[in-house]
């Protein structure tokens, strides 16, 4: 059985600032408590004997943290192996802007669909066939020697949300799970007898 961990990144903005929608184009660092979720996360999987064989990141700052404080203090240090497939969607207009800003352009349904149901807002530069072709190439390649391996995924909430596609069955999935993932979040999902089971979703540690 091959287990893949799939945790968003940690907090990028401090208490008190605005939040903004950080999208590809824009590289923040953890803030602490951006850091303290990544060391939550590696207590978790420690605790649950779900330490990572391998951890796989975005290119982007946030998530390459996460996953290396969380590796750390798993118990198991080691360097995120970074594909460009998991870096966070390209917000188009919308990036780095406020959710007031978001919402004056494409009105509020519109978020409310892409947090629902993952339906892309007008103007964002995002490919879901895409995503889940990156998602199902991924998988094979994870799952090829069949090896019991713990593989942790650390990205983004925009790229993390079309990863159940995996189980062929994403309306089910959405009948029992919201797919919005809060930041220092995880997910576990199971390989065996070839088919991919969501074990948990949106687990805070």
């Amino acid at each position: 059985m091959t287990t893949l961990i799939i945790a968003r990144h940690g907090n990028t903005f401090e208490a008190g600032e605005t939040p903004r929608r950080v999208g590809a184009h824009t590289d923040l660092p953890l803030t602490e408590k951006g850091r303290e979720q990544a060391r939550a996360i590696g207590d978790w999987l420690k605790g649950h004997h779900l330490v990572p064989d391998v951890t796989y990141s975005s290119t982007l700052k946030r998530t390459i943290e996460t996953g290396e404080i969380a590796a750390r203090q798993a118990g198991f240090p080691q360097a995120c192996y970074q594909l460009a497939i998991f870096n966070e969607i390209d917000y188009g207009p919308d990036e780095n802007k406020t959710e007031a800003d978001v919402i004056a352009r494409i009105g509020e349904q519109a978020l409310i669909d892409w947090a629902k149901e993952a339906r892309v807002p007008e103007g964002w530069n995002v490919n879901p066939d895409q995503i889940i072709k990156n998602w199902q190439g991924f998988a094979r390649q994870i799952t090829a020697h069949d090896d019991n391996e713990t593989v942790l995924v650390v990205t983004s909430n925009g790229i993390a949300r079309f990863a159940p596609y995996l189980t062929g069955d994403f309306d089910g999935f959405l009948q029992c799970h919201k797919i919005k993932i809060s930041t220092g979040a995880l997910c576990v999902l199971h390989h065996t007898d070839g088919d991919w089971i969501v074990k948990e979703w949106n687990i805070k540690p």
